[in-house]
């Protein structure tokens, strides 16, 4: 098999991918991520999955290389990593009874041959209506401070909705895997 590269350091997408129990690594791709003029959110995670992939494949110049990038938005404003308490406070704050959409672009890149393979999957996000305590007792539980969107849907962020929408709920952590298992049988990685 064609050796398969994750371009990314994210553990959430590593967990992702190894539920497909198939061998990869994993490369930090070195990516400027700002959102270009006029760029439309679903086009900049596009546009940064398939600069990931590209990144890594300089490095490995034979294998199958996935890059993925996650743009959250509510109100067509972009929503990115809290970084800290106040700010995770602020940000679900602002998501309060209302609808975020996660655009999560994918990309797999064969290097050796250049076929090139982009998507954007759309995942629908509707919060509760929430109070400051509830928001304050959740950040300072499960600390989402690197999550964009400040919250972690895998763990106690589930209380914080009340409906979610879309094909594939991994999209929501940051891997479409539905999508990446086509594309890789694209490429001839057949699964299971």
């Amino acid at each position: 098999m064609q050796e398969l590269v994750l371009g990314s350091t994210s553990p959430f997408r590593r967990e992702l991918l190894e539920k497909l129990g198939l061998p990869f690594s994993a490369a930090a791709p070195d990516v400027d991520e700002s959102r270009g003029e006029g760029e439309s959110p679903q086009n900049l995670a596009q546009r940064l999955a398939k600069a990931k992939a590209r990144a890594v494949a300089a490095r490995f110049p034979q294998a199958l290389i996935i890059g993925s990038d996650q743009v959250a938005c509510v109100d067509e404003q972009i929503l990115g990593k809290p970084g800290n308490r106040d700010k995770a406070i602020a940000q679900l704050e602002s998501m309060s009874g209302k609808t975020v959409c996660f655009h999560t672009g994918l990309c797999l890149l064969n290097a050796a041959t250049g076929n090139i393979q982009v998507v954007c999957d759309d995942y629908r996000v509707y919060f509760r209506n929430l109070n400051s305590a509830q928001i304050a007792r959740y950040v300072d539980k499960e600390e989402p401070f690197n999550c964009a969107g400040s919250f972690k849907s895998e763990g106690l962020g589930i209380t914080l909705f009340r409906k979610l929408e879309g094909d594939d709920p991994n999209s929501l952590v940051g891997l479409p895997l539905i999508r990446l298992v086509a594309m890789l049988d694209r490429e001839g990685i057949a699964l299971p």
